[in-house]
């Protein structure tokens, strides 16, 4: 049997102000690894939101379970991830059919699992640079690619979220200011920016200044501090006043907890719930 919440991290309704949203195996050692406990736990601590990469790949069985456990409980549905390989793989940027075929059946498949858990937004990293082709082409195959998946999200409400990454050189999306560009290019409400905070930092700092830049095309963001990619307190990022400037702008969506935990055990979940506490107390 799971342990309840109650019994090994304070139970606190008070929720936060903005929605930060855990992800499965965040709270394992706390309540143990059934994953509708894990989300009971995240409401049970004032969590407003959930995201899941993986959600394309469990069984439909445990999509509708989680989908019906989150509109229980009044949490939103972050990002998954649209299947088209991993992220450096079939990269949109070579204008190959075969490539452009992947990824549009995944945002057809993705439409599917949406319903299932009322999604809104999902992850698409377009792959690698095609190092032969003059970038002005890749830029247009990429274009030409995402309109296309935009098509079949559309109809739906659906919103693909481009997300920049620091992981690899070869990655062709590496900026806030070229996704901006390829989003005003596309020219859909279904193809917005992922602003990733921890990759942006290593990519290209300056965070504040811009989300400023980039503002009209981000409806998501992603948390990670730098370096290490853990919860915010641990590095460099003044996240208190990053959330600070994020809510007085309006924003009122999720904010992706996308990193690891920096202590391990109960003691760690616990230091993760308080960090948030504390960047939250603008």
């Amino acid at each position: 049997m799971s342990a309840k919440a109650s019994d090994t991290v304070v139970s606190n309704a008070a929720k936060f102000k903005m929605k930060y949203a855990p992800h499965l195996g965040m709270f394992k050692n706390s309540v143990g690894e059934d994953p509708i406990d894990q989300i009971k736990f995240m409401a049970d601590q004032g969590f407003t939101a959930f995201e899941d990469n993986g959600m394309m790949g469990r069984d439909i069985a445990m999509q509708e379970k989680i989908g019906q456990t989150l509109a229980n409980l009044n949490m939103t549905m972050g990002v998954f991830v649209v299947d088209k390989g991993g992220n450096m793989e079939n990269t949109l940027a070579a204008g190959k059919q075969e490539y452009i075929d992947i990824f549009l059946n995944g945002c057809r498949k993705a439409v599917d699992v949406a319903k299932r858990v009322n999604a809104k937004w999902m992850t698409v990293v377009p792959g690698g640079f095609e190092r032969k082709l003059p970038i002005g082409i890749q830029d247009g195959n990429v274009i030409d690619a995402l309109r296309r998946g935009a098509e079949i999200l559309e109809p739906h409400g659906l919103v693909m979220v481009l997300e920049p990454l620091s992981d690899s050189p070869d990655l062709y999306l590496r900026t806030s200011e070229q996704t901006y560009m390829i989003c005003k290019a596309v020219n859909s409400p279904s193809c917005k920016i992922l602003y990733d905070i921890y990759h942006m930092q290593k990519n290209e700092g300056n965070i504040i200044t811009n989300i400023n830049l980039t503002w009209s095309e981000i409806p998501y963001f992603q948390i990670g501090d730098n370096p290490g990619r853990k919860e915010p307190t641990t590095g460099e990022i003044n996240y208190l006043n990053v959330f600070k400037h994020i809510h007085e702008r309006g924003y009122s969506g999720v904010m992706g907890m996308e990193h690891g935990i920096s202590l391990t055990g109960i003691e760690g979940e616990k230091r993760l719930i308080q960090a948030y506490r504390e960047v939250d107390s603008f």
